[in-house]
């Protein structure tokens, strides 16, 4: 069975929970890779394959540049904390190093504080929350459904917090995404407008958090469907645009959905989407990266770009476009520069979520421990963990000016 479902038949699939069936495509001489002998896409198979993988992951520096953290404020504690701060959600937290990091200096400041670590899903982060299970959830950013939860359990929305930018190539811990072609593609560089007009599809408006929004609403005439509407001439002018992705249950096309296409669920109607499989050896694999590398005509937005340019080759066959937030640029590289200062537009984050109603006192534990993470030694804990990438000084103050005003 292969492992995409695409156009017409995209919704049946979605409906039918499978990840296979027959698809409507653009002429090309492109083959989808169907599944191989020995492959699994059984979920607990690939739960396996995952837990395998964080914990080779974890333990691995990725990056050992040190980035300029002097405009982070220093941690001086407001309070003194006494009792357990109940912290459920994302597995990396301590996957790898950064939680261990994060309690042992924080109770070298609070000696009297205790973490309770729960850290088994970001899935998890915002619904102990609104059960009261916990004190701080961390994950990804929260979903429409999460969000809908805890505003139907606590009728007020919960409050978040940025505590770090996504990695640069590490899967799992938030990689940025990056906008890959063909390396013989002529296009050189691309807008976020141009994405939502590539990937989208007519709409009648888009979702911001719960809220609906009518006036991001776009009609047909937005639709970009060929490279000669993006510029390129010759023979590329009137060759499809074959667009991919992975299938819209993974959380990856929900966030490209909020970030690209102003929260619509309307997608270009020919995208073919791909689940992950577990290989004959045992690793975590993307079947869309094969496909997409042996397209010409593709385009993909690929979480942390930089590990899948080969598509199995043994060279590169594809390459990263720069994206503007806007005609007229700039136009930013995908680097690790470019991710740590959020100036390359489609970075992504870590939050830390609480419950806090207005008017209420809030859990002043809670606060110092968070007013730790976005501090100087808080932010450096990050850098030395080198997966996550540290906070600016303009986020990190964005962040404490939320907390100070809960205790207002």
């Amino acid at each position: 069975m292969n492992r995409k479902f695409a156009g017409a038949t995209l919704g049946v699939a979605l409906l039918m929970g499978i990840a296979g069936s027959a698809t409507v495509m653009a002429d090309t001489d492109t083959t989808v890779r169907g599944q191989r002998e020995g492959e699994s896409t059984d979920g607990l198979d690939m739960q396996a394959a995952r837990a395998r993988m964080m914990t080779a992951r974890g333990r691995h520096v990725a990056y050992t540049k040190k980035f300029d953290l002097s405009g982070l404020p220093d941690y001086a504690p407001k309070e003194k904390v006494h009792g357990t701060i109940r912290i459920w959600g994302s597995n990396y937290i301590t996957d790898g190093f950064l939680g261990g990091y994060w309690e042992a200096a924080f109770k070298k400041y609070q000696p009297d504080a205790r973490i309770d670590w729960h850290m088994n899903t970001t899935l998890s982060a915002v619904p102990s929350l609104a059960l009261g299970v916990s004190d701080v959830g961390i994950g990804r950013k929260i979903t429409f459904q999460e969000q809908e939860l805890f505003e139907r359990s606590t009728n007020h929305s919960p409050v978040e917090i940025d505590i770090a930018t996504g990695s640069y190539d590490v899967p799992g811990w938030q990689p940025g995404y990056g906008v890959v072609v063909n390396k013989n593609n002529p296009l050189t560089r691309i807008t976020m407008e141009q994405l939502d007009d590539i990937f989208g599809a007519e709409r009648t408006g888009g979702w911001e958090g719960t809220s609906w929004r009518p006036n991001w609403a776009r009609g047909p005439e937005k639709n970009i469907r060929t490279w000669g509407q993006l510029g390129l001439g010759g023979e590329w002018a009137n060759k499809p645009i074959n667009v991919y992705g992975l299938t819209l249950r993974y959380h990856q096309a929900t966030e490209i959905s909020d970030r690209v296409l102003k929260g619509s669920d309307k997608w270009n109607e020919h995208l073919t989407t791909y689940a992950n499989y577990v290989s004959k050896s045992g690793k975590l694999e993307r079947g869309m990266n094969e496909d997409l590398a042996n397209d010409p005509y593709g385009i993909g937005i690929v979480a942390a770009p930089t590990t899948n340019l080969t598509g199995g080759a043994s060279e590169p066959t594809q390459k990263i476009l720069p994206v503007a937030w806007k005609d007229g640029g700039p136009y930013v590289p995908y680097t690790l520069d470019t991710l740590q200062n959020r100036t390359y537009p489609l970075y992504d984050q870590i939050f830390a979520y609480l419950d806090h109603e207005a008017g209420k006192p809030v859990n002043p534990g809670v606060v110092e421990f968070l007013r730790f993470v976005l501090s100087r030694q808080g932010q450096e804990l990050v850098q030395k963990d080198g997966k996550y990438l540290p906070l600016t000084a303009e986020v990190a103050k964005a962040g404490l000016q939320k907390l100070d005003a809960l205790e207002k």
